[in-house]
């Protein structure tokens, strides 16, 4: 880094708490411009605030400009590292509030798109019920793919997380909660609108473009080898690609029946096309926090309610 100070190995200050938060919200929103709704800053703020905890730190944490955002080798590295620390201290700020005998402080709660519209989850009456207990603790919603919410609950930065069944170390405890219905679609503009289920082959499924998704394995999904042409991490970014027309492409079955009963989305024939995928409650398995195992039991108990 250009005119950097050397790092002063000071202890760990307030202010440096202050500046790391503006630092993963940027990188949560990948650019000090995307950042500054939820920072609640203008952008030269944010840049103020990164050039001071550089200074601080002594190292280049991300370039920006003209070229897009990306961390530094140094960047990723303090990020990391970050993670680890607010998870520690979220722990520690529910320990304490539990020895008092309330919780309060923060729970980070990561979860995937379009589960407003899951009616056997019923998260919405989870969370009331939740709050309604923990009235004190603020609670963090963050939506993200799999592989964010994977990486989030081994790294601290998740408390716990509802996803679909990942293959996760032995340092998580998960909860089985459901299986969600995913079936075949296409939209009103594609060719196979109106083709009958019966003369819907694999061989003319395999010829079709497909949309996947950026966390699938590209390999055969009921016995066909679709031609992938496009890529998402969240469900609305699919449901986009099928109105389309251009494409066809697996949705939770809940998500898509609004659009099926508007006459813009078509299933494919359901009975060879489908597959249920396996959601969990994930939260880490040494010392949950008491505020994440009362999360995961109101959803347990909130279910087909």
């Amino acid at each position: 880094m250009e005119n950097a100070t050397k790092p002063s190995h000071a202890k760990l200050a307030d202010v440096d708490l202050r500046l790391l938060r503006v630092f993963a919200e940027i990188v949560h929103a990948n650019g000090f411009s995307a950042a500054q709704a939820n920072l609640g800053m203008t952008q030269a703020t944010i840049s103020a605030h990164m050039r001071h905890l550089e200074e601080r730190l002594g190292v280049r944490l991300c370039e920006r400009g003209r070229g897009g955002f990306y961390l530094t080798d140094e960047g990723r590295q303090v990020h990391s590292a970050m993670l680890d620390l607010f998870g520690s201290i979220d722990r520690f700020q529910s320990a304490v509030s539990e020895a008092q005998g309330e919780l309060s402080g923060d729970l980070s709660f990561g979860t995937v798109d379009a589960m407003v519209t899951n009616h056997s989850l019923n998260l919405h009456l989870a969370i009331a019920e939740f709050c309604n207990e923990a009235p004190r603790l603020r609670l963090s919603i963050d939506i993200a793919a799999p592989q964010v919410l994977s990486q989030g609950i081994l790294n601290g930065r998740y408390q716990i997380v509802l996803m679909p069944e990942q293959r996760l170390l032995g340092q998580t405890h998960a909860i089985n909660i459901y299986d969600e219905r995913q079936n075949l679609y296409c939209g009103r503009a594609h060719p196979l609108f109106s083709v009958p289920d019966h003369t819907i082959t694999e061989k003319l499924l395999a010829e079709q473009d497909f949309a996947g998704r950026t966390y699938m394995a590209q390999t055969q999904i009921c016995g066909v080898d679709f031609n992938w042409r496009a890529v998402t991490a969240h469900m609305e970014g699919t449901l986009m690609l099928l109105l389309s027309g251009a494409f066809i492409g697996f949705l939770p079955q809940h998500f898509a029946e609004q659009e099926v009963r508007n006459g813009q989305l078509r299933v494919l024939a359901p009975d060879r096309m489908a597959f249920d995928d396996t959601f969990q409650i994930v939260y880490p398995r040494e010392r949950p926090t008491r505020a994440a195992e009362l999360l995961a039991q109101a959803v347990l108990r909130r279910q087909h309610s």
